[in-house]
């Protein structure tokens, strides 16, 4: 067997695996970074491996050090502004959310978290029926926070006092179901921060019903929403609890193309 048709496994390397999961995971602590010990226990490997992936990852400046705490090097950042954000994502991403648009015949997005502390949608998927309610050719389009599904499955993930500050103290009516009281919203937020989940009913459409569930990476950050979206005719109540359990399916598939946590 060529190096080119070698299985995918035998071609990992997997100190680069743990490399980029202590990379991760740097990402998720403090400015003020974090010790070998703090890594190597989040991370679930030994300190002199987590030690020596260090000292290699501050040798390129992929990582830095104050003292005996590491935090993400100045090369990562430069490389950073080199890279789309979404190219990788979205590749791995596409051939899962047809699959899932294809059991339900509806439409499927994955939006994800901007730096402007709002929610932008990257990849899109269709059954065979769409027609009405949703429109084809959606990416890049930004949804209302607080009445899309995904916007609220956004807000839920932040901490409570700052998704209370992105909120205006008007809540714009684009339905008559439309949440426009804060308080309520706020409430509502609670729910779905407990559930892990969004439903939307008539609240951003008239005859739209929308399910998001969050995808987090293993540190636990959001990264991205998936959204099954459909015309209340057909992907009617009594769907929810099934089409719940198949997003989530669906999101632990993503997670898995996306991130080896195994290795």
């Amino acid at each position: 067997m060529s190096d080119d048709a070698a299985a995918p496994d035998a071609l990992t390397n997997k100190s680069v695996v743990k490399a980029a999961r202590l990379l991760r995971e740097l990402a998720s602590q403090p400015r003020s970074g974090a010790t070998a010990t703090t890594l190597a226990k989040a991370v679930g490997v030994s300190r002199p491996t987590v030690f020596r992936l260090l000292q290699s990852l501050e040798h390129t400046g992929l990582v830095d050090r104050v003292d005996n705490n590491y935090t993400l090097g100045w090369e990562l950042a430069r490389l950073g502004r080199f890279a789309d954000p979404y190219t990788g994502m979205v590749s791995r991403a596409k051939p899962l959310l047809q699959d899932l648009a294809d059991r339900f015949n509806e439409s499927v997005t994955l939006s994800v978290p901007t730096p402007q502390d709002g929610i932008e949608l990257v990849a899109e998927a269709y059954g065979s029926h769409v027609v009405g309610v949703m429109h084809q050719g959606m990416i890049g389009e930004h949804y209302p926070l607080h009445a899309s599904s995904t916007g609220k499955v956004f807000l839920a993930d932040l901490p409570p006092e700052r998704a209370r500050a992105l909120l205006p103290e008007r809540l714009e009516a684009y339905t008559e179901q439309t949440i426009t009281d804060r308080v309520q919203l706020l409430r509502e937020l609670d729910r779905v921060r407990e559930q892990g989940y969004s439903i939307i009913d008539n609240e951003l459409e008239e005859g739209l019903l929308s399910l998001s569930r969050p995808v987090h990476d293993p540190s636990g950050v959001l990264i991205a929403i998936l959204t099954l979206n459909g015309p209340r005719y057909r992907l009617s109540r009594d769907r929810i609890p099934g089409a719940l359990q198949q997003m989530q399916e669906t999101v632990e598939r993503l997670r898995s193309s996306l991130w080896d946590e195994q290795a």
